[in-house]
């Protein structure tokens, strides 16, 4: 496929645009910057500069001209990353503006599929309040930033789309994006569960994100809808369910957790889409 990447030089981008490449599609980096695996338009993996917030720049840039065709599909990663990458109200007009622009361009050039960047701050992160229950799932929709707020209105445009064009756009919910340089911390937080109960110790490896985003490409679905994608396990070496009863008491904990599961669940993902993320940051200790 041609397949376009928004947000492509990110720390999430990156990844999904090297490994959709190794598989023998044709990709397209359109970023405000380019990253070292898409320097430019006559590199290897073509870069176009586009702000997403506007719409003629990203028809322009799906629709390629005399550079390239019209894409097949496209995977959306432009945003402001987290809530503390910019003010709430840049944040929020940031995010819901690129998500409305890249899903109306779809439409509007007859793109049928898009996979996007959710999150997993839908759910309620940070978890300064309890959540109902453990692991939590896609209907525990809690926004509590303007980030999540964001990805919340973004996976509602997205049914909108689907209603009015017939789009497929599939959501994905990330957990916090972890490249293999970035388990070197992991140790610091086993000492003190409440360093890392706002997200109730989840990750996601740079190889899970890459795996969910191949897999919604291809997928066999219609529709629009949303996925938590996070590692199996926790950041933690003591059982999720320990870590519960210890910072969050009375929470209900499905029976069914073991170990040291992730207490986001990934059940959906793993049932639809196929998801079934084999790394772990306890390969490297």
């Amino acid at each position: 496929m041609r397949i376009a990447v928004t947000g492509g030089s990110g720390k999430a981008g990156r990844p999904v645009v090297r490994d959709l490449r190794e598989r023998g599609h044709d990709v397209i980096n359109i970023d405000l910057v380019p990253s070292p695996e898409s320097p430019g338009p006559e590199a290897d993996i073509p870069f176009a500069r586009a702000d997403v917030t506007d719409y003629g720049q990203t028809l322009e840039a799906l629709a390629g001209g005399d550079s390239w065709p019209v894409v097949d599909a496209i995977v959306h990663f432009a945003a402001i990353p987290s809530p503390a990458h910019g003010t709430p109200d840049t944040v929020f007009r940031t995010n819901v503006t690129s998500t409305y622009t890249v899903f109306f361009a779809a439409a509007r050039l007859g793109i049928t599929r898009v996979v996007w960047a959710s999150s997993e701050t839908t759910l309620g992160l940070p978890f300064e309040r309890p959540p109902d229950y453990a692991p939590v799932d896609e209907a525990h929709v809690y926004p509590e930033t303007s980030y999540a707020l964001s990805k919340v209105l973004g996976e509602e445009i997205a049914r909108q789309v689907h209603r009015r064009f017939g789009t497929t756009i599939l959501g994905l919910r990330f957990s916090n994006v972890m490249v293999r340089a970035d388990y070197e911390r992991f140790p610091e937080f086993w000492e003190d569960p409440q360093r890392r109960k706002w997200n109730l110790w989840a990750y996601v490896d740079e190889s899970h994100v890459a795996e969910s985003v191949r897999l919604a490409l291809d997928a066999d679905l219609s529709g629009a809808d949303s996925f938590i994608i996070a590692a199996a396990d926790s950041v933690m070496n003591r059982p999720s369910r320990e870590l519960m009863a210890e910072v969050f008491p009375g929470v209900p904990v499905a029976g069914s957790l073991q170990g040291t599961e992730t207490l986001l669940a990934i059940d959906k993902a793993r049932r639809v889409l196929g998801y079934a993320p084999q790394f772990s940051w306890r390969e490297l200790y």
